[in-house]
């Protein structure tokens, strides 16, 4: 009797989240149903191409600078993550999340670290309302060019001396919302992105106009325009856009509209 009284739970929210425009992969992650998730984002400018290592197997494969994977399904548990040389098992960087839990998103993220790379890990335990349709959003650093950032996600024409930062404080290889914490809720609709050193106003980088859609999954990454020489001019940025779900484009790159570049 539980057991019908769950599933009828399930298809009534479902019905009720599909006529709001929302799916029913949100409702089995909100409900912690579904297997985790993770993916992975190389965000090294002078990185080799490299492999996605879960539990000391390759998950994905042949990930260049800028890439990011999609999704892929993973056990719950102790799970141990790494990236490699393609084709090697033999770790750049590694890491582990303690408990791998149904219903969350995991992020591995390969960054610089001096001297040799680094990893950057997200657990994000979407915590995300059955009947919302709101996009969901969270900022990374991994600018080693750059100092904090604060980013500010906002309409085409706002002025951000009005208005505080989306995400505050982003320092080098960490997220906000942090790690372990839900990603910020936004409207869809048209938007800028602009950066500023945290605290500023002062403009280092500002996107073109883009669309944030409805039930969106982007986790935001800063990283320097291009090879690895763009890591030694300062504030001179990209943002990389992963995109949760699966899709075929799974990385947008934002372009600097300051700079043209």
């Amino acid at each position: 009797m539980k057991l019908i009284r769950t599933m009828a739970a399930l298809v009534g929210a479902a019905s009720i989240l599909s006529a709001c425009g929302g799916g029913t992969n949100d409702v089995g992650k909100e409900l912690g149903l579904t297997n985790p998730v993770i993916h992975f984002v190389h965000a090294i400018p002078s990185g080799p191409t490299v492999d996605f290592l879960v539990n000391g197997a390759a998950l994905q494969t042949k990930i260049d600078y800028k890439g990011v994977t999609n999704f892929a399904n993973i056990n719950t548990g102790q799970t141990s993550v790494a990236y490699a040389a393609t084709g090697t098992t033999t770790a750049l960087a590694s890491g582990s999340f303690s408990d791998v839990a149904k219903g969350h998103e995991y992020t591995v993220i390969a960054v610089p670290g001096l001297p040799t790379p680094d990893i950057g890990l997200i657990d994000d335990p979407f915590d995300k309302g059955l009947l919302s349709n709101s996009a969901r959003v969270r900022g990374f650093n991994a600018s080693v060019n750059a100092q904090n950032l604060d980013l500010y996600l906002v309409a085409p024409g706002t002025d951000i001396t009005t208005v505080s930062p989306t995400m505050a404080g982003l320092s080098f290889k960490n997220a906000v919302p942090a790690s372990g914490q839900d990603s910020i809720y936004l409207n869809g609709g048209t938007y800028v992105l602009i950066a500023t050193t945290a605290g500023s106003k002062t403009k280092i980088y500002q996107s073109g106009s883009f669309t944030l859609g409805n039930n969106a999954d982007w986790l935001i990454t800063s990283v320097p325009t291009a090879g690895a020489l763009s890591q030694a001019i300062p504030n001179q940025l990209h943002m990389l856009v992963a995109q949760g779900g699966n899709t075929s484009t799974p990385a947008i790159e934002l372009n600097d509209s300051l700079t043209g570049l």
